[in-house]
């Protein structure tokens, strides 16, 4: 019989794996942001290794196409890596409050430009000396690589299928980074491996919902996720 608590894990694990599934991000935010009612935020955190991990690579090997993506994202994907592990250290000593602000409201400019003009795209001249430069420039996983992905005319599911090489990379890149400056805690495995199945079934049930939606739909959701993101790092910066 599940008590409460259980029940409440399970749910919240089900709902982030769905936003997941539907944009292609946001299941540690969504994760981070409800488990906060539940316990502390570095046991939070600690939960999402495994879900996030697993969920991107899903997403990225479920797309229709990987090989052309990877051809096409090399640099960028480089520069994920490098600027990752380069700015690890800083992670550990950086003030979360500071970081949220700015993040948030990147966000919220970008997604709210986006939403009320037309599509912003990038010629492919410019994206071959661009691309290397936006995902070098930082070691955060939604500025400016989200906005640029998206900037760059992938269709729908190759949108999605992008973002989740993006994350991919950055999540193991991450994870070597903070491991080489003692930055890496592992003592919520199990927790961590029981979260992989309601978070995988609400990923599946995202994916069909998306592949309901016309890209007009797709785009406005995706930027109103973006949009919501922006409040809720701008929020949470205010209450660290």
């Amino acid at each position: 019989m599940f008590d409460l608590h259980t029940i409440s894990f399970l749910l919240i694990f089900i709902a982030a794996g769905l936003v997941k599934g539907v944009t292609g991000m946001g299941l540690p935010t969504v994760a981070m942001g409800l488990l906060g009612l539940l316990m502390p935020p570095q046991a939070a955190a600690a939960l999402l290794v495994l879900p996030s991990l697993l969920t991107n690579l899903w997403q990225l090997l479920a797309g229709p196409a990987l090989a052309q993506i990877v051809r096409r994202l090399w640099l960028m994907m480089t520069g994920i890596i490098i600027g990752t592990l380069a700015g690890s250290s800083l992670l550990i000593g950086l003030n979360p409050r500071w970081s949220a602000l700015a993040l948030g409201a990147a966000l919220i400019v970008y997604a709210g430009y986006a939403l009320c003009s037309p599509l912003f795209q990038v010629s492919g001249r410019v994206e071959k000396w661009l691309s290397p430069l936006m995902a070098g420039a930082t070691g955060v996983f939604v500025i400016p690589a989200v906005p640029w992905l998206q900037a760059l005319g992938f269709r729908r599911d190759e949108l999605v299928q992008a973002l989740g090489l993006s994350f991919t990379l950055s999540t193991l890149a991450l994870a070597a980074g903070l491991a080489l400056h003692d930055g890496w805690h592992d003592d919520a495995w199990l927790l961590s491996a029981l979260a992989l199945l309601p978070a995988l079934l609400g990923m599946w049930l995202g994916q069909r919902i998306r592949s309901r939606l016309s890209p007009q739909r797709f785009r406005q959701g995706f930027l109103l996720f973006l949009l919501a993101l922006g409040i809720e790092l701008i929020a949470r910066g205010w209450l660290v």
